[in-house]
């Protein structure tokens, strides 16, 4: 039986990083949540037996969570915020991160398209140009990073995530900028929106990418 969330429960845990992942296998929750990988099996398990989340095999194997799954998450992630006592950080920190969204969205765009054709990379200027403005956004969206950290201690990685996607950006590896399946600036990017809209009950606007 799921209980009250605190950020080291398992339980929760694995049901928030299906709550922002949508589907995810086993590694990947692990991953996401820094449990053990027979902690994260267990936790997923028991969600399971209370059809919170529902496992599917087949060319990709994996798992979601359930409406019944979203609905207990949403109790309990109500319930932390209410006992953390920090919605007004969350709010703020909320409103800066979405004062460079929309940036984010462009740099990410620059670096795919140039002139509106895929951009194949060939310019150097180019792409330092575009790499310079992540920066930029990386600057900001730092401190945001450190203060939800001190709200909730769930938040306490997302900056560290983004330093590194960004590092790799810098050093030359491209993949790291807006790549799927990978912890790409992007994809972090995406999961940390993700994370602030489900801790205070905001659903996503219908056609926002981030």
């Amino acid at each position: 039986m799921l209980g009250v969330a605190t950020a080291s429960d398992p339980a929760f845990l694995a049901l928030h990083a299906l709550r922002l992942k949508g589907f995810a296998d086993v590694a990947a929750v692990a991953a996401l949540t820094g449990l053990e990988l027979s902690d994260a099996e267990r936790a997923l398990a028991a969600a399971a037996e209370e059809k919170l989340v529902t496992h599917r095999d087949g060319r990709v194997t994996g798992w979601s969570i359930t409406a019944a799954g979203r609905q207990r998450h949403r109790e309990l992630i109500r319930a932390e915020l209410d006992a953390a006592g920090t919605r007004q950080l969350i709010e703020a920190s909320y409103a800066t991160f979405l004062s460079v969204n929309t940036d984010l969205l462009e740099v990410c765009t620059a670096w795919q398209l140039r002139n509106g054709v895929p951009n194949d990379h060939a310019d150097a200027d180019y792409d330092a140009r575009v790499v310079s403005r992540l920066g930029s956004v990386d600057d900001v969206i730092q401190p945001v990073c450190n203060d939800l950290a001190k709200a909730l201690a769930r938040f306490g990685d997302y900056g560290r995530r983004l330093a590194d996607a960004r590092a790799r950006v810098e050093a030359g590896d491209g993949d790291w900028f807006t790549k799927p399946m990978i912890d790409s600036y992007h994809t972090v990017w995406f999961e940390l929106h993700e994370d602030l809209l489900a801790t205070l009950g905001i659903e996503r606007s219908k056609g926002t990418d981030h």
